[in-house]
């Protein structure tokens, strides 16, 4: 890892000063959508350990960095987050992941719930959000979900 690089997740922050010490096991993420952007990372790095060790269901660590290794990734939106704050016991995430797959546009839109165990942040389970493609688009844009983040897979 690279000090200057930005960081996969979207921050705007090199990855030196944002998700990249909490791959590499210096701290934990602070906040349940600081683990959720570390996890999107850690995808972009093909680092299936740390996927593995900040997940509540057991996974083979090898396929997921494999997997997360084999597709192009082209970036995250963020939502919205309820909870999920240096105080709280859980917290919810809800992101767009975007990513290229055998050459085709494809996307993981997500209501994520995480769970504070031993004092750090854990992914426990993710739901598919239902929208409608006439509801209005949750990045904010003003325009329906079909003219925005729901035609990008």
């Amino acid at each position: 890892m690279i000090a200057m690089d930005p960081c996969p997740c979207g921050s705007g922050h090199v990855l030196a000063a944002c998700c990249g010490p909490w791959l590499t096991n210096m701290g934990a993420p602070p906040t349940a959508e600081a683990l959720m952007r570390s996890r999107y990372t850690a995808f972009t790095r093909g680092d299936g350990a740390y996927l593995a060790r900040t997940q509540l269901a057991p996974v083979d660590a090898d396929d997921l960095g494999a997997w997360g290794r084999s597709v192009r990734w082209l970036g995250l939106s963020v939502y919205r987050t309820e909870a999920g704050g240096p105080e709280d016991a859980e917290g919810q995430v809800w992101f767009l992941a975007r990513f290229e797959e055998g050459g085709r546009p494809r996307n993981i839109h997500e209501v994520s719930r995480f769970e504070r165990r031993d004092g750090r942040w854990i992914y426990a389970v993710g739901a598919t959000p239902r929208l409608g493609r006439n509801d209005p688009c949750p990045c904010g844009s003003g325009k329906k979900f079909k003219r925005c983040c729901g035609g990008a897979g």
